[in-house]
């Protein structure tokens, strides 16, 4: 149901500062309260920012939102920076809307590939 309001779920130090420009605030203290947070907020906000680090760790809750118009789920980052989840989450969308991920020069499988490769070549003992 779209309607004009937004909502911030992250711990309290990081998120306290969107109520001074009217968001509402959601702390959350573990990430079971943040996942029973969601889906209370999902029913009546059109907008819920979510820091990136609790967003990672309920993947597969804010995975489901994701296939739905509303809400509108946005990774953030927390007060102790970017995991770089938000980034790659826009990215997979970018190249799905238009074939090719115009933020990254390159596919999304393709540095999937490339990571892959990075990381047996660094697991391997040389002697």
């Amino acid at each position: 149901m779209p309607n004009e309001r937004i909502a911030v779920i992250g711990d309290k130090d990081g998120v306290l500062a969107f109520k001074a420009i009217g968001i509402d605030v959601f702390d959350s203290k573990n990430f079971f309260d943040a996942r029973e947070t969601l889906k209370r907020l999902a029913r009546d906000y059109s907008i819920i920012l979510i820091t990136e680090d609790i967003a990672e760790s309920i993947a597969d809750t804010v995975a489901r939102y994701k296939a739905r118009p509303y809400p509108i789920i946005l990774p953030i980052p927390s007060v102790m920076g970017t995991t770089g989840f938000g980034m790659q989450g826009l990215s997979i969308a970018v190249e799905k809307a238009i074939g090719s991920d115009i933020l990254f020069n390159g596919s999304s499988s393709q540095r999937k590939k490339d990571k892959k490769v990075k990381s047996t070549d660094d697991n391997l003992n040389y002697q």
